[in-house]
Parts: C-alpha cells; sequence; structure tokens
C-alpha cells in the first residue's frame, strides 16, 4: 500500500492541498491491489495519528466505501469473482455468518433508513462510524416539536466485520444503561440492509475539539472551564460506579450544547471493569477488537493492553482538562508511552492554585499506581481551592438575603398568632434603620407603648431601614437593592392584600430615599404558606452564583388549555438535588421533578436545563392563578419520590421538617428556592 501510503505522508507533511490530496487520491485507489476494508483501516489508522480535516476525511471515506460497492469484502477472506470491468460482482460462495453484503451504494446525505430516518446533514466522522442529523418522519407525522435524532452510521470497515452488528448492539446497550444528564442519550440500534445504525437524541452545539483548535485558543479562565470540567466528570464518575471505563475519552467526544449542557458521547468501545452481575454477560465479544484509542490521550497501560481501569479515563479527563486550561497538551500531543520514555513532565498553568495543580499533577501520572483513583477525588481537588477567592464576596451576598429571609419568617409567625381581623402592618419611617431581628419580638407586658426610634438626620438615606420595610410586608418576597445613594428598586411578589401603593407609600416616607421603582408581581393571600415556607432561601434576595432560577420558556405566564408547561431552570454553583413542584388551582401539588417522567433530579453546579419540552405536563383544568416552585437542596430532603400528586397541606407539612434540619445541618445559604406564577384558563 506504498502509494496511498506515501499520498498520506506527502499530504500530512504539508506538501499537498485538501484539494490535492483528494484529487489524488483516486489515482492512488486505482493503483491497490486490496481490499477496501484494509484502504479503510489504513485511513483510520492515520487518522488516529494525525487527524484529517473533517472534510477530507469524510470525503476520503466516501471513495473508499464507492470502491466497496464494486467488490465483497467480508473482511478481506471470502471469495469473489468480478463480471468483466469493476462494475458489479457475483458471490462465488455465500457470505459467513454475521457478514452484511455491500450496499448498492453507500448511504449518505439525501437518503433514508428503514423508510423513517432522513439523513440530512453528516455532523462528524468518527473511528467507527459517521454521524448524521436525520429527520424522524413518524415523529413528524405525530406532530412532534423535536422530530430529529442523530445517527451513527458503522463505516464501512465496521459494517463489513463480521460481529460489527454486536458491536452495535452492545454500545446502544451500554449507551442506554448509561443513563445520566452528561451522556448522550442513545434509543437504539437497527440496520437497513447492510447498513447498521444506531439512533440517539440530536444534540445542537458543536465538540470541545473545536473549541480547543479554534484560532488563537491559549486556555479558559478557571471559572469559565471548571463547569465543562465537572460535567466531563460527572459523566465519567457515573460510568465507573455501573463498571464501564470509556476507554476513547478526548475533546471530540465531549460535546456542548448551545444550552451550554455538557454532553459525553461514543461509549462505543467502553469495557467493562467490574465483573458482569449476570453470567450470561460474560464478555464474548470484545468492542474493542472493533475500536482503536486516540494516542493523546491513552493512559500507558492501554498501549501495555492492560485491562480496563477508572484510572485511564482520569489520565485522559486530566489531559483534556489541561488543554481547556492552557490551550495546549500537557505532554505536546505525544502518546504517554513515548512522553514516558522521554521524560517529559508538564509545566504548571499559572492559574492554578498549589491544591489544584496537585490533583492535576497527579492525574497526569504516567505510573497508574500513582495516578488519582477516582472521578470525585479530582473534581474535589479543582473545584475546592478555585472557589476560594470567590468566598468573601458570595458570603456578604449571603448575608444580607439570610437576615431579611429570617426576620420575614419571624414577621410570618408574629402575624398568625394575631387576630385575623388586623390589617396588615408595614413598617413605618421611624422604624429602627437597623437590620431586623432574626427572632420574633416578644409580646409587650406593658401597657405603655414604647419610645419611638430616634429618626435618622434630614436626607440621611439608610438601606437596612428599606430593608425593614420590604421584609415586613406580609405574604410576600421582595428584594430592595439601591444602585445609588437614595435610588432604590424593587423586585419580586407583592401580597394583593398590601398593593404597590400603598409599598411606594411606606418607601418614599423613609428619610433619603429619593425616587422609587417598584417591579413586583401580585401574590394572593392563599398563596402565603408557600411564600412563608421558602423566605428565608428565595433567590430573589440572593447574589450571582449563591442564587437558582425557574422561568417559563419565553417568560410566557399566561397559559391556555391544551398549551404544554416548559420551564427553563439554573441551579446554583454547587453539587445539588432538584425539586420542582406545580401548586395547582384545586389545592393540590403535582411532583415535576423527580417524577416519573423525570426520576434523575441530581445536578451538577450551576447546571441549565429545560424540563417539559418533549410534551410531559400539558395545561388542563382547573384554571386559575398557580405556582411553580424550584427548590434545590445539598442532599435530599425525602427518603424516596413522593406520589405524583398529593395535598398541599400534606406537602409543606411533609417539607418543613426536613428543609429546617438541612437549614441547620448545611446553613441557609445552601438551599435556594425560584418561583414562577402563572395564569391558566380555558381555550
Amino acid at each position: 500500500m506504498a502509494s496511498v501510503k506515501d499520498l498520506i505522508r506527502k499530504f500530512q507533511n504539508g506538501g499537498l492541498s485538501d484539494d490535492e490530496f483528494v484529487a489524488s487520491f483516486d489515482m492512488a485507489l486505482a493503483q491497490e491491489h486490496t481490499t477496501p476494508s484494509q484502504l479503510a483501516r489504513v485511513i483510520v489508522e492515520e487518522n488516529t495519528r494525525f487527524p484529517f480535516p473533517p472534510a477530507v476525511y469524510a470525503e476520503v471515506m466516501r471513495r473508499i466505501e464507492r470502491r466497496g460497492t464494486t467488490q465483497y469484502d467480508p473482511a478481506g477472506e471470502s471469495t469473489h469473482m468480478e463480471t468483466g470491468p469493476v462494475t458489479g460482482s457475483l458471490y462465488a460462495t455465500s457470505p459467513a455468518v454475521g457478514t452484511v453484503p455491500p450496499a448498492s451504494r453507500p448511504k449518505g446525505v439525501g437518503d433514508t433508513l428503514n423508510g423513517r430516518f432522513v439523513l440530512e446533514e453528516c455532523l462528524g466522522v468518527g473511528g467507527m462510524g459517521t454521524v448524521y442529523k436525520a429527520l424522524d418522519l413518524r415523529k413528524l407525522e405525530a406532530s412532534d416539536r423535536k422530530p430529529y435524532i442523530a445517527i451513527k452510521v458503522l463505516n464501512l470497515q465496521f459494517s463489513g466485520h463480521p460481529k460489527s452488528l454486536i458491536a452495535l448492539q452492545r454500545e446502544a446497550r451500554k449507551a442506554q444503561t448509561l443513563a445520566h444528564r452528561n451522556i448522550v442519550t442513545v434509543y437504539d440500534f437497527d440496520r437497513d440492509g447492510p447498513v447498521v445504525f444506531l439512533t440517539m437524541e440530536y444534540l445542537s452545539g458543536k465538540p470541545l475539539s473545536q473549541i480547543l483548535k479554534a484560532p488563537g485558543f491559549t486556555g479558559m479562565p478557571m471559572a469559565k472551564a471548571m463547569p465543562i470540567i465537572a460535567g466531563m466528570g460527572h459523566a465519567l464518575a457515573y460510568a465507573h460506579e455501573r463498571g464501564f471505563v470509556h476507554c476513547d475519552f478526548k475533546p471530540a467526544n465531549v460535546f456542548l450544547t448551545d444550552s451550554s449542557e455538557v454532553k459525553v458521547i461514543d461509549f462505543g468501545i467502553a469495557r467493562g471493569f467490574l465483573p458482569p452481575a449476570d453470567e450470561s454477560d460474560k464478555t464474548v465479544f470484545d468492542p474493542g477488537s472493533l475500536g482503536g484509542m486516540t494516542p493523546a490521550y491513552a493512559s500507558p497501560e492501554m498501549f501495555e493492553h492492560r485491562e480496563p481501569d477508572p484510572r485511564d479515563d482520569i489520565y485522559a479527563l486530566a489531559c483534556v482538562t489541561y488543554e481547556l486550561l492552557t490551550g495546549r497538551h500537557p505532554y505536546e500531543r505525544m502518546s504517554a508511552n513515548q512522553a514516558r520514555a522521554a521524560g517529559l513532565k508538564p509545566a504548571q498553568p499559572r492559574e492554578l492554585s498549589r491544591t489544584q495543580w496537585k490533583t492535576l499533577r497527579e492525574a497526569l501520572s504516567l505510573d497508574r499506581e500513582t495516578r488519582t483513583p477516582t472521578v470525585e477525588r479530582f473534581l474535589a481537588g479543582m473545584s475546592a481551592a478555585s472557589a476560594v477567592p470567590q468566598r468573601p464576596a458570595l458570603l456578604a451576598g449571603v448575608a444580607v438575603a439570610a437576615v431579611v429571609g429570617v426576620s420575614a419568617v419571624g414577621y410570618f409567625a408574629w402575624r398568625t398568632s394575631r387576630p385575623a381581623q388586623t390589617p396588615p402592618v408595614v413598617a413605618q419611617a421611624g422604624s429602627s434603620p437597623t437590620a431586623p431581628s432574626t427572632t420574633p419580638p416578644a409580646p409587650s407586658t406593658s401597657t405603655t407603648p414604647p419610645a419611638p426610634a430616634a429618626r435618622p438626620p434630614a436626607e440621611a438615606f439608610s438601606m437596612p431601614a428599606v430593608l425593614r420595610v420590604t421584609a415586613a410586608v406580609p405574604c410576600s418576597l421582595l428584594a430592595a437593592t439601591s444602585p445609588e445613594n437614595g435610588r432604590v428598586h424593587v423586585r419580586g411578589y407583592l401580597a394583593e392584600s398590601v398593593g404597590v401603593s400603598r409599598l411606594r407609600e411606606q418607601l418614599n416616607a423613609l428619610p433619603g430615599v429619593k425616587s422609587l421603582d417598584v417591579d413586583t408581581q401580585p401574590l394572593s393571600a392563599d398563596k402565603c404558606d408557600i411564600a412563608r415556607m421558602i423566605a428565608p432561601y428565595w433567590s430573589g434576595r440572593r447574589e450571582g452564583a449563591a442564587a437558582s432560577s425557574l422561568r417559563t420558556r419565553g417568560n410566557h405566564t399566561q397559559l391556555t388549555e391544551g398549551t404544554p408547561l416548559v420551564l427553563e431552570l439554573r441551579t446554583p454553583a454547587q453539587d445539588s438535588y432538584v425539586y420542582v413542584d406545580y401548586f395547582a388551582a384545586d389545592g393540590n401539588v403535582a411532583h415535576l421533578v423527580p417524577s416519573a417522567r423525570v426520576p434523575g433530579h441530581q445536578a451538577p453546579a450551576s447546571y441549565s436545563a429545560t424540563i417539559g419540552d418533549g410534551g410531559d405536563w400539558v395545561i388542563s383544568r382547573p384554571f386559575g392563578t398557580e405556582l411553580v416552585v424550584l427548590l434545590t437542596t445539598p442532599a435530599p430532603l425525602f427518603d424516596g419520590r413522593r406520589t405524583e400528586v398529593e395535598s398541599r397541606q400534606d406537602y409543606l407539612k411533609a417539607l418543613e421538617k426536613p428543609l429546617g434540619q438541612m437549614a441547620h445541618k448545611y446553613g441557609q445559604d445552601r438551599i435556594s428556592a425560584d418561583l414562577v406564577e402563572i395564569s391558566t384558563r380555558a381555550k
């Protein structure tokens, strides 16, 4: 195969342009007296060593596959007989068991698989197959709002392999087992005649490799990189817990979606390192015999063909992390065994603290025995130090929120002990400018009213006085800020019984208030128990990373019967458990997350997600003003999943104790809450 290899070497050394290489490839193919599978293997091996431009690789593989349509080539072992010029083929012997005859022509963009999946766009080419964006005609007929899927079609050298169908079936089975938010969702495997393919969720975004190879990329700040590192780590840790090692983790197998999600793809050659629970699942076929590894990210032990181990993935994760932070490979893109022989040592990235660098250096160890043993330890070391510089600012924001939130709870407790006919009380202008107490005021035993607090000097603005007023409003969730001295901005949810006019009156009466901007939504009296429950944790009073958020898609809060409820949420800057509850107009609560439709509710730090976009929940009777509440906690609130629907009274009663215990154990700042109020009506 000297002519093809020589051509490749010349191209890789810069002697040919992309167009010149592709134009010369057909002539080189004509001189070859070998099988398409062998040719394809050469291209795959060369692409592993020195990646081709994706468009060039795809075109070269298409030309090899086109040649493959003229001769049967099951791994180059069966006899074939050509009829005259190479325009067709007749089989002299039956194909071996497990082999598949070639298609009349290779499938590509514009073709349809099984009369259902229309291949519309080539998304990428890898060692085992080509991935396409495909239109699912069945979903289209059913008016599915997301009719697109991704399809991975096995390359010629794998589809011609006697065990290719087994390989894809195993990949599908493994991927279905690895159902995790940071791992691409795989639906099924199938075949259309000789074409073997895998169906999976369609992701809109770009691979991490595209970011790393962008011109001028010299690394990403730690604050921006850490969510990506955490997403990759969580995916691998989840696979390791279930006994799988990825075995080919690299930037091209990490996908960043348009909604900032991190998805690990291509568990095609993942191998188990734990004994199977079922003897019938003992390895009969090793997908590694069809797959390969990427030298720049493969551990030394993989070159030595040792049994797979989670530390192989940890080495690859460390290489990708180093490259993400610096724009450079830690060992100058040498394979691990070459780097070890050369005695290379990676340099410390400037931005990393001593703890972070120690963590990364251990994960990059060229000896499995001294390498970081678990992904969890790697993530803890990389994230712990990065949070230290942010802590003072973060705690400052939380401290204010905690004072306001606790005082609001104290006020509600005090209010509920007063006669029902007592009108709502809002702090007067003469109230003390200091922050309110975190405990309810004790009942007075004297008939003499207390002396009023000293009024601040004229025109002296006091933000604590503003906070006292907003915290004292019953049945409300209000946040107040002052971007400029004397200019006050108030937002949140305001009790209908108080109203905007009265709130404005109370705030304008405070000394030093020059202007007032009130942006609130009304909250009816029947929502008071919910507001009281989440007041200490409400994100509206928190800043930046400490806050979670919940919104309807497009911020649409007027929803009609039959409309799907689609929610967009973001978690705070720490791993958390997510609870999303729908407080309906009839006094019941529907648990959206976790639920049978969304069973998983663990989320990494600063995680963004959209739920309900598959039509999981549709607006129906009864109609009225309803709330959807998001709660994020550092540990599970309940031992198991609650019933799908229960009364609001029962749920709030069940929630009160574990929420209070968690706040006491972890601190209020580790719990975050947000809500969205919607109005539902019939068509």
